[in-house]
């Protein structure tokens, strides 16, 4: 697919994406996994070995056409982004853990979400080249990934009133960009563009309410509190839409719209199920919890009898 949505603005939008998750991150954000290991090393775990093994069975499951599952899996290797932060901070969550699992998801996708687009694109047969195994194409991630938050990071340590005055203006940009190649992608694909929602809707959703449930489950498990479990269940399940649509339909990768197809519809579905998982997560909180109890009553003996 060649046009001005992937030779251009795809790439543009997903570095100003990347270029706005940057500004939110310092060295710091790297050091501070010694502080929650065991919170971390369970969400790194759920992000490259359970999410991709989920949406493999959900993509076995629903029978999807070969490109639609090589789209599915993409999604399923790509981390977390701002996004999920946002819906951390609205929720209740650890917002400095989930700024940190962002930045090691983010690097530890260099590697882990070329593999699994290799396995995918060898198992479901549909006769693209390698990307796992072709060097020149990681370099290509690479840059894809980690320069335009590398730069966002330099411009929030050596420029902080600059980053203040464009934190704003890059997210709002950021949005109506996605929004912009969503729809792009949409159009190219408009004359499948309902069967493609009829087939991609019920797996989308499944698979976000499958990706927060394990990330707040598993990390519950290790013993987390409410705030790190919330953190890890948007990190787990909120992904980088951006980052995958751009791999999909990059003419210098897998070029094909039928693989964004996913990361678009899932774009639309994510927000309504993160949100529902939200305000359940919101009315399990031990705050809400210490709210239904009421206010702790008196020992009976330091009640004042009346005269």
């Amino acid at each position: 697919m060649n046009s001005p949505v992937t030779t251009v603005m795809m790439p543009v939008v997903l570095a100003v994406i990347m270029y706005g998750l940057g500004l939110g991150l310092t060295l710091a954000d790297f050091r501070r996994v010694k502080h929650h290991p065991r919170a971390v090393a369970v969400a790194l775990l759920c992000q490259v070995l359970l999410l991709p093994a989920a949406c493999f069975g959900l993509v076995l499951a629903f029978d999807l056409a070969p490109a639609y599952a090589v789209g599915m899996m993409l999604l399923a290797a790509s981390p977390g982004g701002a996004v999920a932060n946002y819906y951390s901070r609205l929720f209740g969550g650890d917002v400095a853990l989930n700024i940190t699992l962002t930045a090691v998801n983010s690097a530890l996708s260099l590697f882990s979400l070329p593999l699994i687009v290799n396995f995918s694109l060898e198992y479901f047969d549909v006769g693209r080249d390698s990307l796992g195994l072709n060097y020149d194409k990681i370099l290509q991630v690479f840059a894809i990934v980690l320069i335009p938050v590398g730069l966002g990071m330099v411009t929030r340590t050596r420029a902080p009133r600059v980053r203040e005055r464009i934190d704003r203006p890059v997210r709002v940009a950021s949005l109506f960009g996605l929004f912009l190649v969503i729809v792009g992608v949409a159009w190219a694909e408009r004359d499948r563009i309902t069967d493609s929602f009829v087939d991609l809707g019920p797996i989308t959703f499944l698979f976000t309410l499958v990706s927060l449930a394990v990330g707040y489950g598993a990390t519950r498990l290790v013993r987390a509190a409410h705030p790190q479990a919330v953190a890890c269940c948007f990190e787990i399940g909120m992904h980088n839409v951006g980052l995958a649509m751009t791999i999909a339909i990059s003419p210098t990768l897998l070029d094909s719209t039928a693989m964004a197809m996913p990361g678009a519809v899932y774009a639309v579905l994510s927000y309504v199920a993160a949100t529902a998982v939200g305000y359940a997560l919101r009315a399990i909180s031990p705050e809400a919890a210490a709210r239904r109890r009421g206010p702790a009553r008196a020992p009976s003996g330091d009640r004042t009898a009346p005269g």
